[in-house]
């Protein structure tokens, strides 16, 4: 019957996966209910005024090649108005629009329709506006709308071209660490399922609101990593569990009492990192995290549900057509691992100190980030909306296709054209324009980058300098309203992140030190790969190797998501780790064997998911997306760090010194705590410990008295 409803559920969702595309959007960077996103409103509504999302057609001719011009000029403009978004065409010569030299002119499409639909219009108009032929002129597709149409196609191309690299590369590394094509395609098998399903809820979940692309490349980053680890995870478990004697029913059992339990707790902390992006006010990053909580949900239900069914199938199955390689037991525990925690044991310090010192050594970079706000640096050089800026900054100022804008009372006016005057950064400012009803809007253009600290301070002088009445907005002051937004936001996540996790593996692992360790050593990872982050991409380090050009600063919604990313994927390792230490000292007792144990039998898993993972992520660095390179390389990089340095050294070391002090729990605590256990009754095979058929000896937990 489970089998069945995946099917079906598959079968059902899966036909909707090719309208993923149409049905998402492509807008949704700026702040939800910000005095922006209210002032685009008004212009919209009440003034024959291009907004911020205005579609624009720049047309560039030769030089005195203006009856060309201005063919250009009334082809391009037909074109726009036969676009069912465009509310009216504004002609360069109403605008003012012209260049001195009257070599280019800018024909303004007014935006009729909400911000994804503008996204949609200008990726139509992308090869409408392209394709007029007119010898001595040529005309580009751009604006902010435009920009955003070009970014996303070309991002949605580099993620599919990543995925195609990410499968095989999974494929080979998950052939190396199971040694048989059963075990290593169930997986991926899985992993498949989940991603065709995953594609069908976000084209559901679409129809109830706007949803960015976004949501579906960190669905698909999502799915593909975590449905291989917590199904490589479960099976490596169920293979080791599989010994001869034992019933199939009973290993899966033990696997699901046992792995299981890792699997959910890990999922968990994963949910709840990334609910806290929900609390921004921002289409984009909200979509993120419902990618991804979409993702990691489906894949939970599938390992906790799916996943046993098959298992208990295959049974001895699970190991059917075996590669050359593969040895007997050889993926359940390592000689080699084993003795590598025997040597973290003896040397804590030897091998710790030095981890430690090279972790915050890293971390260190990151003291010195900066934030900012990208610009056309992260479109293609050929982009239409990016030839188009160009050629409109060149022919008009670098401020030009940006202007900001003030709505007020009318009676303001010239408190709000004096306001405009007393800004350096701020061209001079228009004639008011009246929506007839007591408000004027008064706008001027920039005379810096929209995205430059310089812009972002002439908004807050301005607003500054208003009437209480009066609102500013415009294309810059909704990046500045984003920005501000989120630096509010970001400490006060960050720490409801950090509760969220000490609170999840205080309730699995039943002790506050080790919750504690458990968050600070994720947290560690997370800090060394932020400084890694600005090492590469704020200075430009290894920017030939990954190809790229720095933009000197990191963009700013980079470090709430990420963090989020990072902490929940490196809390994955903490309790795959964590929970076979905790299964062998509520076992044995023997703090030394549970450690030496754990990453003996961890260590593979570790390794192995470890090694799909960075092989996903750093499939993403191939792309020509500045956005894929980054997002690529940063996780890649976290899980390296956190899985070779922390989890199979510095975590184990910790254990090391703290003994049996870190599974002792106070009794008031065992009063409120939910009763976890991740010991299924069961001692280490017989090649290295009592079999099966010997009695357990439970270890009565350390309480602090």
């Amino acid at each position: 019957m489970v089998v069945l409803i995946w099917c079906l559920l598959a079968a059902g969702l899966a036909t909707q996966f090719p309208r993923l595309h149409d049905e998402l959007s492509g807008a949704g960077w700026e702040a939800l209910g910000s005095e922006s996103v209210d002032v685009r409103a008004a212009v919209e509504e009440d003034f024959d005024v291009p907004s911020s999302y205005a579609v624009l057609a720049v047309v560039q001719s030769d030089a005195g090649a203006e009856n060309a011009r201005d063919t250009a000029i009334r082809r391009a403009s037909a074109v726009l108005r036969a676009d069912p978004a465009i509310a009216g065409v504004s002609s360069p010569k109403a605008l003012g629009t012209i260049s001195p030299d009257g070599r280019t002119a800018i024909v303004v499409g007014r935006a009729g329709a909400g911000t994804a639909e503008m996204v949609r219009a200008a990726d139509r108009l992308r090869d409408r506006l392209g394709e007029i032929d007119v010898p001595g002129a040529r005309v580009m597709r751009t604006g902010l709308p435009a920009q955003w149409a070009d970014f996303n196609d070309n991002h949605g191309r580099e993620a599919q071209k990543a995925e195609l690299i990410a499968l095989p590369v999974t494929m080979v590394i998950l052939l190396l660490a199971f040694g048989s094509l059963a075990a290593a395609g169930l997986p991926l098998l899985l992993t498949v399922i989940g991603l065709s399903i995953s594609g069908g809820l976000l084209v559901a979940l679409a129809a109830f609101g706007e949803l960015s692309i976004w949501s579906q490349n960190f669905a698909s980053i999502f799915t593909l990593a975590l449905g291989i680890d917590y199904a490589l995870f479960i099976v490596m478990r169920f293979r080791a569990a599989l010994r001869p004697g034992i019933p199939t029913t009973s290993a899966v059992a033990t696997t699901m009492d046992t792995a299981g339990k890792a699997v959910l707790f890990s999922g968990l902390t994963v949910l709840s990192t990334l609910m806290v992006i929900l609390v921004v006010p921002n289409t984009m990053l909200r979509s993120v995290a419902i990618g991804i909580l979409i993702s990691v949900s489906l894949v939970l239900a599938m390992v906790l549900t799916l996943l046993p069914v098959v298992l208990n199938r295959l049974g001895h199955g699970i190991d059917r057509f075996p590669l050359p390689w593969r040895k007997a037991g050889s993926a359940h525990r390592s000689q080699r691992l084993a003795a590598w925690g025997a040597q973290l044991w003896a040397h804590p310090l030897r091998y710790g100190v030095p981890a430690v010192v090279l972790m915050l050594a890293l971390t260190s970079p990151a003291l010195g980030m900066k934030v900012g706000v990208p610009d056309l640096g992260l479109l293609p050089a050929d982009a239409p909306a990016r030839t188009g800026a160009e050629a409109a900054r060149t022919a008009f100022g670098p401020g030009a296709l940006g202007p900001v804008q003030v709505i007020g009372p009318a009676s303001e006016t010239a408190r709000i054209i004096e306001a405009f005057r007393t800004q350096p950064a701020l061209g001079p400012a228009s004639q008011p324009a009246s929506d007839g009803d007591g408000n004027v809007l008064v706008q001027a253009p920039l005379t810096a980058v929209r995205t430059s600290d310089d812009a972002g301070r002439a908004v807050a002088s301005l607003r500054a300098a208003i009437p209480a009445q009066a609102s500013v907005g415009g294309v810059v002051a909704e990046v500045k309203d984003f920005q501000d937004a989120v630096n509010r936001i970001t400490p006060y996540a960050l720490g409801v992140m950090l509760l969220l996790a000490f609170a999840l593996m205080l309730v699995a692992f039943q002790a506050p030190v080790v919750a504690l360790l458990a968050t600070a050593s994720s947290a560690l990872s997370t800090g060394a790969a932020f400084g890694v982050t600005v090492l590469i991409f704020q200075e430009g380090h290894l920017s030939g190797l990954f190809g790229f050009q720095p933009q000197g600063f990191i963009d700013f919604w980079v470090p709430l998501l990420f963090f989020a990313m990072i902490f929940a994927i490196t809390m994955d390792y903490t309790v795959f780790l964590l929970s076979a230490t905790r299964e062998h000292w509520d076992n044995t007792g023997d703090a030394r064997a549970a450690v030496i144990e754990s990453v003996a039998r961890s260590g593979p898993v570790i390794i192995a998911a470890a090694s799909v993972m960075v092989g996903v992520f750093f499939s993403f660095t191939v792309a020509d997306s500045l956005a894929a390179k980054e997002c690529g390389a940063v996780l890649g990089i976290a899980v390296l760090l956190d899985a070779f340095l922390v989890r199979l050294l510095v975590l184990p070391v910790a254990l090391r010194l703290l003994g049996p002090l870190a599974w002792r729990q106070p009794v008031w605590l065992g009063r409120i705590l939910p009763s976890v256990s991740f010991g299924h009754g069961e001692q280490s095979d017989p090649e290295h410990g009592p079999g099966p058929e010997t009695p357990l000896t439970t270890h009565t937990r350390t309480t602090a008295r």
